[in-house]
């Protein structure tokens, strides 16, 4: 059976990982692809509720796609907002979001209000929420007088704080005069509306500087309360004060402090409600007082209270429930106990939800004459009102469209055309908030398509899933069938499972799975198919595993693991002891298929591990390794120390302490010393450091410690055999805190906007705090002005923005650590800079002077320092080639830049290219970027000699002539005034005949050569020139054709009877020469054969004359119109400007033959490479192309 599916959902293929099934929404909602015509869609907005910052400008948000690109437009509280009517309002290109320039003009309160953003196009129209706009507002406490609290021990107290309303609401906390958090505990906390409740006061609570500050994070500032003086009057202090005014002995009774149950302080009375939405932390409250200090208890009447969700906080005196839904309604029950009774309170808590999507509207695509739905589901308490739009107005009033019908929150589309497309809103709302989606229905006729890449290799290793993917999209939505191999067998359902994203599943795949799949997707509108490769590998197999072994302690075990794994894939194969690496330690040896442990010792022990992967699977095996004693010998063990034990501390200080232990057994090997360590339980648990080293006969050590640290000690012993382990952990001790010694390292300031200074530095860490309530003050002021110290306390942090600073300003910066003992040492000021801006002066009186015709050197006057407005990085110079003075290329050449760094006044523009018109302009460059662009200014580079022509052909050759062929160089660098030809004959011994020069006209693109000689080969020079002077020059061979008569003849001379009877006799008589000679040489004689050697010496090894001509003559340009002298046999080296690559692979002859160039002042290379390289002579025609010229230097670092 031919499987057909109709595609719903999306996989996403794991190539040659292993393969996971991803099943995904409908293929109906999917996105269409950008290259086809769709109505807008919104992919970025601002949140609903858009509190922003009144100090920097305002930015909305509003992204939106779609083909054609939409459109933009923008409402503000319901009305048309028009942005062309203020100046301060600019939409970004190709976008809808607009930014409100309200830092050089304007007030923030000016532009507060609802906005919308609608993306438009032929298609329909998509809209945004309502985004609310509001700046963030910080409000000053409204000043009032604070009369001096006194109460008696004992008695509860609430200091109320009332802090501004802001926008959004200000973080609460209370400090001292010297910024210090005031401590919290079950006596003294403070509330979730800000005030700090005591439940019983004691002296210790008498202070004059109650204060609360609010803390507005938008605008990073800080308010305070005026401060709140308490006195706390104990029994003995009212005994005395009634002793000294009265004359009976009847002391004061404690009344003021006598014990009592607890009652609420807050909430009031038995019962109170609490409303919540659903998704909210839910956070309830009971603060009480009474003396003992209350304990907070909490239940949840008929349930229990979520397990991963309820958290306690402020001494449990707060219970927050995280992600709160309806099943958290009902009576929550706090319970205030001490010794003297209880108290309870009921909250009845009730969660309401804002509305929340069941099932949001899914973008439609549908074919002409295809039905369709639209849904839009969503809950709330209470249930949520759905409204539809179209196009962003109200369904009721849109224009009638007869294939729609709505449904409630159903839209019914039936037999859609074309002009069906639109983008449809649904709006979900209640009393606590509202959902807005946007869906179109794109009507389109659009054949399949594959989405997946061609040809795409799955691996996957024998009987595990395979998964080959499809992705498609066509409307109507196509059909998916599957076929393997060639022939176009289909699958069937019996042994395959097709999903409906089109993704091909094999459930086991087998060897036999191996092949080519053809995906094929069907709709009436057309086909489309695509293949892709399925590759079956062997698994891999640990066909040896390692072994249960027990040795003996000292001696040697191998643990053995042979790995089978298909060939194609590579194992890599790990051994790991206890699930982690091995030792560090060269007794561990690892071989091609075995571990070895040499020399085993009790730590040895464990179970080890060999593990093989590979890039598709991976398999383990294990084994232990048990270590036992050795066999007992007689001779003594020598050991490293057993440990010491019994430790002890004594004589504890503030900052020392006295630590005593007992030696372990030495082992026969004496102890040489002791190694004394320390953790630090509250700042690095589980991590030990070194505290001190004493001799071997000590038993003692004073050991100096810091503030704030809960020591443990341990101690070890040491002989000349090694270390023992560690002993056991000492009691902890916690020194007292003190204040920081030592401020925070790597101070600095530096600004990352116009109008901020970052001020960062490198904390102290948890044992350099000295105490708790680690803090930093962070001061700072202007470095060349008369203002006095700003400073700001923060918490354990590493940062701090000061906001609002002029631009690029040196200040002067201190960090100081403190904690809730006190301040560290003052620390000295380090210099920083608020944030740099962009230069806003261009330099001005650009002159160029052209050096040459590749080299041009540009000056200008620097900008005024004040005007950069950041650190002077450089000065950066565009420049470009307008157009070609020969009126040739008008083409527009990409801008180049050159960076000078420094105050540099002046540059060079090397690489230019010859007789061309160039634009620069000069811009000053500092960290924030560049400065505006001085006037363009122009100039000429004056003519250069061209490069080679492009090509030499030589076609036409007949007995006495030559026809040539070429085209002109590709680079004229110039206008061109004439060609130049030079040719002369190569005779058959290869020597090179007399040179003849011949001027052609610059507008010539043939010429034809007669009076030739026949059957000659004959080697031409050729090259451009300009009225600067000769370019390089390109060389081409050729040959005239045949006499036909003479070679006949000489074909008839060889074979005349004469002439072979002729050389016969030659050959008989060399014949008896050799056999005379031989004769002679048996019997004997001598043959004088250094004598005929010498009277006949081989030319070709007799020494080098100074004349001789067997490397050529080298003649310079100059020398080109003088007498040429034929070179001899053997050489083939041109005498005009080329020369022939012999033994450097270095030579610039790889570039080409001549080398036309300069150098510079500086020593920068400037000219071309142009030419062509010199060929053997074969017979026939033989062409070569001139490479083009290669610039030397095109760019300047």
């Amino acid at each position: 059976m031919q499987l057909k599916i109709m595609p719903k959902k999306k996989h996403f293929s794991a190539g040659r990982v292993p393969l996971i099934l991803f099943l995904c929404q409908m293929i109906s909602a999917l996105d269409v692809p950008l290259d086809l015509v769709q109505p807008p869609t919104i992919t970025q907005q601002s949140p609903k509720d858009y509190i922003i910052d009144p100090r920097e400008n305002i930015v909305i948000q509003c992204e939106a796609k779609g083909k054609p690109p939409p459109s933009f437009s923008w409402t503000r509280n319901g009305t048309h907002f028009d942005i062309d009517k203020d100046p301060l309002v600019t939409m970004k290109p190709g976008s809808g979001t607009l930014i409100i320039n309200i830092m050089s003009e304007g007030k923030a309160e000016t532009y507060e209000g609802v906005y919308q953003c609608t993306a438009r196009n032929e298609r329909g129209a998509a809209i945004s929420n309502n985004i609310v706009v509001r700046p963030s507002r910080s409000p000053l406490w409204t000043k009032e007088r604070l009369e001096p609290i006194t109460l008696h021990n004992g008695q509860s107290l609430v200091l109320p704080c009332r802090p501004p309303i802001g926008l959004p609401p200000a973080i609460i906390f209370w400090m001292d005069n010297s910024f210090q958090r005031l401590p919290q505990s079950e006596r003294v906390s403070q509330g979730l509306n800000g005030d700090l409740y005591f439940s019983n006061v004691l002296p210790e609570d008498t202070r004059e500087d109650y204060i609360c500050y609010a803390r507005f994070n938008h605008t990073q500032t800080i308010q305070q309360k005026q401060p709140i003086s308490l006195k706390v009057i104990s029994v003995d202090e009212l005994n005395d004060t009634i002793a000294a005014n009265l004359s009976d002995t009847e002391f004061y009774g404690a009344k003021p402090g006598k014990e009592r149950p607890p009652t609420f302080l807050t909430p009031q009375g038995t019962e109170s409600r609490k409303e919540e939405l659903r998704g909210n932390v839910l956070s309830l409250e009971c603060i009480a007082e009474g003396l003992p200090t209350p304990i907070i208890y909490w239940i949840k009447e008929d349930g229990t209270l979520p397990v991963n969700r309820t958290f306690y906080q402020n001494f449990k005196k707060t219970l927050q429930i995280t992600q709160v839904s309806e099943a958290d309604s009902g009576n929550y029950q706090c319970i205030a106990k001490n010794t003297l009774g209880a108290v309870h309170h009921t909250i009845s808590v009730t969660v309401k939800a804002a509305p929340y999507w069941i099932s949001a509207p899914q973008n439609l695509v549908l074919s002409p004459g295809e039905n369709g739905t639209l849904i839009c589901r969503a809950n709330g308490n209470p249930k949520p009102r759905i409204g539809w739009l179209t196009n962003g107005v109200p369904v009721e009033i849109a224009p009638d469209d007869p294939s729609r019908k709505i449904d409630g929150d159903t839209i019914i589309f039936s037999n859609v055309q074309e002009r069906s497309s639109a983008v449809y809103q649904c709006n979900a709302s209640n009393e606590y908030g509202y959902l807005l989606a946007n869906a179109f229905v794109n009507v389109l006729a659009e054949p399949p398509r594959i989405l997946t890449s061609a040809n795409i290799l799955y691996q996957v290793i024998a009987n595990r899933p395979a998964l080959l993917d499809c992705a498609f999209f066509g409307s109507p939505l196509p059909t998916i069938e599957w076929f393997k191999g060639t022939k176009g067998s289909a699958l069937h359902e019996d042994i395959y499972v097709l999903h409906d994203n089109g993704t091909l599943e094999i459930p086991v795949a087998q060897k036999d799975s191996t092949g080519t799949y053809t995906c094929v997707a069907r709709n009436k509108l057309g086909m489309a198919k695509n293949e892709v490769h399925l590759e079956i590998k062997d698994p891999t197999r640990i066909i040896k595993q390692p072994e249960y072994a027990v040795v003996q302690r000292g001696s040697k075990v191998s643990f053995e693991c042979k790995v089978k794994h298909d060939d194609t894939l590579i194992p890599t194969i790990m051994w790991l002891k206890d699930n982690g690496e091995l030792p560090n330690d060269e007794r561990f040896s690892i071989g091609k298929d075995h571990l070895v442990v040499t020399d085993v010792s009790d730590d040895d022990g464990g179970m080890y591990t060999c593990a093989a992967n590979t890039t598709l699977d991976s398999v383990s095996a294990s084994a232990v390794l048990r270590v036992v004693a050795p066999t007992p010998t007689p001779a003594p063990i020598y050991d490293v120390p057993n440990p010491p034990f019994d430790l002890e501390l004594t004589n504890q200080l503030d900052k020392g302490v006295q630590l005593t232990w007992t030696p372990g057994d030495d082992n026969n090997s004496p102890i040489t010393k002791f190694i004394i360590e320390y953790e630090d339980a509250m700042h690095e648990a589980g991590i030990w450091h070194h505290q001190a080293e004493v001799s071997g006969t000590q038993t003692t050590a004073q050991l100096t410690l810091s503030p704030y640290v809960n020591y443990s000690f341990r101690v070890m012993a040491e002989n000349s055999i090694g270390r023992s382990v560690p002993s056991e952990a000492s009691e902890q001790y916690l020194t007292k805190a003190a204040e920081p010694d030592q401020n925070p390292t790597a101070v600095e300031g530096l600004g990352t906007e116009p109008d901020n200074l970052v001020i960062t530095w490198k904390p102290l860490n948890g044992f350099e705090s000295n105490g708790p309530g680690l803090q930093y003050k962070v001061s700072w002021r202007q470095k060349d002005g008369d203002d006095e110290w700003t400073s700001v306390v923060v918490a354990n942090v590493s940062k701090y923005i000061v906001s609002g600073t002029p631009t690029f300003v040196p200040y002067l910066i201190k960090v100081q650590a403190l904690n809730d003992v006190g301040f560290a040492p003052e620390p000295a000021a380090v210099m920083g800079h608020s944030g740099e801006d962009l230069p806003m002066v261009a330099p001005g009186n650009v002159r160029v002077n052209v050096v040459n015709s590749t080299l041009a050197e540009v000056h200008w006057d620097p900008v005024p320092l004040k005007s950069v407005r950041g650190h002077l990085q450089g000065y950066r110079i565009y420049y470009w080639k307008a157009q070609s003075s020969s009126k040739r290329n008008r083409r527009h050449i990409e801008k180049k830049i050159l960076t000078f760094q420094g105050n540099k006044t002046h540059g060079m523009l090397p690489g230019l290219q010859p007789y061309s018109h160039y634009v620069l302009n000069v811009r000053v460059v500092n960290g924030k970027g560049e400065g505006p662009a001085s006037t363009d200014r122009g100039f000429h580079t004056p003519e250069g000699v061209p490069s080679a022509p492009s090509s030499l052909k030589i076609v036409n050759p007949t007995l006495d002539s030559l026809t040539l062929e070429w085209d002109p160089p590709s680079h004229p660098n110039g206008v061109l005034t004439e060609y130049t030809l030079r040719y002369q004959p190569i005779n058959s011994t290869h020597e090179l005949g007399p040179l003849v020069d011949l001027k052609i006209p610059a507008n010539k693109t043939r010429w034809t050569l007669n009076h030739l000689n026949f059957s000659t080969r004959y080697k031409f020079y050729f090259y451009a020139q300009t009225s600067v002077g000769s370019g390089s020059q390109i060389t081409e061979e050729a040959i005239t054709t045949v006499d036909e008569a003479m070679a006949s003849r000489q074909v008839d001379i060889a074979t005349q009877g004469w002439f072979i009877g002729l050389m016969c006799a030659v050959a008989l008589l060399i014949l008896i020469l050799l056999i005379v000679c031989f004769i002679r040489r048996n019997k004997g004689g001598k043959y004088p054969v250094k004598e005929k050697e010498d009277a006949h010496a081989d030319p070709e090894i007799q020494p080098m004359k100074e004349d001789d001509g067997t490397f050529g003559e080298y003649r310079s340009f100059e020398s080109d119109a003088e007498d040429h002298k034929p070179l001899k046999k053997g050489s083939r080296t041109p005498s005009d400007r080329t020369v022939k690559k012999e033994d450097s692979d270095d030579s610039l002859v790889d570039y080409g033959e001549g080398v036309n160039g300069q150098f510079n002042e500086d020593g920068s290379f400037i000219g071309q490479y142009s030419g062509k390289k010199e060929k053997e002579p074969a017979e026939g025609n033989e062409s070569s192309e001139a490479p083009s010229p290669v610039n030397a230097m095109n760019s300047f670092v």
